[in-house]
């Protein structure tokens, strides 16, 4: 008799297939954990055998998330989620699902979503009200203005925001993307801009995504145009950008920041020169807008970069 099945399998190899399914199938039913995963299928065997190998790699990444003690311990291919097989309107399928410290962590860090950002380090994005450095008494007048704006903001009171000028390194973009962070988590939107790489970004973009660039700035709730005054200045630029965007958030009454080296007086000369031509009219125009748009605070602190 075993050797008539013998023959059958060498004449039917599909035979042979099957019974191999099978036997790796009730081979990998002796892990209780491979039991508890089929059970909670709940499909046909004869579907399942088909899939022994890739619910044993589930099995794998199942026990590495139950002895984890957090995402850093992750063992699985990718961090924080476990690779896992799904009944799908009686269908096999296999997804990778967030782990319970995974959901964890993108619920607390949901609120960055309400933040663009534009040419400017990611990393900036976990800057913190909390984390910024106390000890230099220079810093006091930004410190103080930056949680002014911050009470009198959620009180929903007309607020201006700052100029905030001063040396290299201090700290400066820092400081308004820590206060817009703090507001991310009030569902308040906001965008930062580094200005220089930004202009040349939105000229290269005249054939596509031009339009929705600038309006997203532009109608931004919160916005940081930072290192404005390091960046070539060309009418268009000036005129046709700055001068529109300010105009309008000036009239929407839209909270508007600047970071920057130069005052606003060094800032009003920078802007008046185009390549050799001076328009202190123009530049002045912009000054204005940008007086009624902000506060100026000087920042000068040690390099902390």
């Amino acid at each position: 008799m075993e050797e008539m099945k013998e023959v059958l399998k060498s004449i039917y190899p599909k035979e042979r297939i099957r019974e191999n399914l099978q036997n790796n199938y009730e081979q990998a039913k002796k892990d209780p954990v491979f039991r508890l995963l089929i059970d909670s299928l709940q499909l046909d065997e004869k579907k399942l055998i088909h899939y022994t190998s890739r619910i044993e790699d589930c099995v794998i990444e199942y026990k590495h998330c139950k002895d984890c003690k957090n995402l850093l311990c992750c063992k699985n291919k990718i961090t924080g989620y476990v690779y896992l097989p799904q009944n799908i309107e009686g269908n096999l399928e296999f997804n990778y699902v967030a782990c319970k410290y995974q959901k964890k962590f993108l619920k607390e860090h949901q609120y960055l979503n309400n933040i663009s950002l534009f040419a400017v380090p990611k990393e900036i994005k976990e800057a913190r009200l909390k984390q910024i450095y106390v000890d230099d008494k220079k810093r006091f007048a930004a410190i103080k203005k930056i949680n002014e704006f911050l009470s009198n903001y959620r009180k929903k009171q007309a607020v201006k925001g700052l100029y905030l000028y001063g040396s290299f390194g201090s700290g400066k973009t820092y400081f308004i993307a820590a206060l817009f962070n703090e507001l991310a988590k009030d569902n308040v939107k906001s965008a930062l801009v580094f200005w220089p790489e930004f202009l040349r970004e939105l000229k290269a973009s005249f054939q596509f995504g031009y339009q929705e660039k600038f309006d997203t700035i532009k109608k931004a709730p919160l916005l940081l145009i930072d290192d404005i005054g390091a960046e070539v200045v060309t009418e268009w630029s000036r005129d046709e950008i700055l001068g529109p965007l300010l105009q309008y958030r000036m009239q929407q009454k839209l909270p508007t920041f600047f970071t920057s080296n130069l005052s606003i007086k060094e800032l009003e000369e920078h802007l008046s020169i185009t390549k050799g031509n001076v328009d202190q009219v123009k530049a002045r125009r912009i000054i204005e807008r940008v007086k009624q748009l902000t506060e100026e605070v000087e920042m000068i602190s040690k390099n902390l970069r």
